[in-house]
């Protein structure tokens, strides 16, 4: 594994050494989509992302001296030997940058704000959520920390964990990948939008239709694998590129029609790329489409701002801005509650990333 120098840190705990530290961290939607990935769990393509106010993961660490890493693990308040081999991976991966982490013992506990089976996925909350408690040890063993640095380094660890973690750290919208739009981005950590966001996509609102909230039947590091070789992986990648740029414009400039042209586009040629690989796979429901259809017809006849993006899943996220709320939360309870599982849905909005709770 190559590693990376500027986030490697040699600092040592003292024998008496105690931390305690809480952080949330949301989860993200991602407009232009990251799929397909190389084998440093860096992307294949640029991405960018609004990062949510409401979905997110609260983890507590309690770390003290001991002779040798170990941790254990609770979510919410039980332990849950499941998540171990996972958890062991991502310490393994990244004891090389936190070499402090050798001589501690870590007491982890976490929680989300959603419902566990919501089928809204966890991984990039959770581990933004603990990489935030990792540097936040780093911070206290530092005698001139910087803030900045530890930031960047938390999506860094995160992103080790699960890519699109990395865009969970900062807060709105987030891009991650090298790209020619934004000649600050890195492959190796998200950086946060740097140019004014229009008024209109403040407090943007992402309402989430739980079509299905069960386990999905291909993972996603499955799915990211099926790019290495898939016949239309070239121009995908080089869609992701210009679309980049075409949304970050309407970012800018509040273009809502573009912002919606283009934040569809990309959710159906994710899950184009999923329908032409080898082997294909379908991660959309009959009631996805449903939803899909009804909201658009509505756009056509309203001509309100409403529009959808999907995740490598069947759920089906409404964004639409805060003016029109109560418009379109009428018309998911009068048109589209049907096509969720047990009429679930989740309302949320933007939001401003990690966040250290006392």
């Amino acid at each position: 594994m190559q590693l990376h120098e500027d986030f490697i840190t040699n600092l040592i705990p003292s024998a008496n050494f105690q931390h305690k530290s809480t952080f949330s961290a949301p989860s993200n939607i991602a407009l232009v989509k990251y799929w397909g990935k190389n084998p440093d769990q860096t992307p294949a393509n640029p991405s960018i992302s609004f990062t949510l106010n409401d979905c997110k993961t609260i983890t507590s660490v309690e770390a003290s001296f001991a002779n040798q890493f170990s941790f254990d693990f609770y979510f919410e308040g039980e332990r849950k030997p499941s998540f171990l081999p996972k958890l062991q991976t991502f310490f393994d991966k990244i004891l090389p940058y936190c070499a402090f982490l050798n001589g501690l013992t870590l007491k982890i506990d976490s929680k989300n704000t959603f419902p566990h089976s919501s089928g809204i996925a966890s991984s990039a909350s959770a581990l933004a959520a603990l990489a935030m408690n990792i540097c936040d040890i780093e911070r206290q063993l530092s005698s001139h920390p910087n803030e900045e640095h530890l930031l960047k380094k938390a999506s860094f660890l995160a992103r080790i964990g699960s890519g699109s973690a990395c865009r969970s750290i900062s807060g709105n919208p987030v891009i991650w990948g090298k790209n020619e739009t934004f000649p600050a981005a890195s492959d190796l950590y998200g950086i946060a939008f740097p140019n004014t966001l229009h008024a209109v996509f403040h407090n943007f609102q992402d309402t989430i239709m739980l079509v299905d909230v069960g386990q999905k039947v291909v993972s996603s590091t499955a799915g990211h694998a099926l790019m290495n070789n898939h016949p239309f992986a070239a121009s995908r990648f080089e869609q992701a590129h210009r679309n980049l740029a075409i949304i970050s414009k309407a970012l800018e400039q509040g273009d809502l029609d573009k912002f919606i042209e283009i934040t569809e586009s990309e959710a159906l040629t994710l899950h184009a790329m999923m329908l032409t690989s080898t082997p294909s796979f379908i991660l959309m429901h009959a009631n996805t489409l449903q939803i899909i259809e009804r909201v658009r017809r509505f756009r056509e006849s309203t001509k309100l701002p409403l529009c959808f993006t999907l995740d490598a899943g069947a759920n089906v996220h409404l964004l639409y801005p805060e003016s029109i709320k109560s418009e379109i939360l009428e018309f998911i309870k009068e048109n589209l509650v049907e096509f969720c599982q047990n009429q679930q849905y989740l309302c949320d909005t933007v939001g401003n990333g990690a966040q250290k709770l006392n």
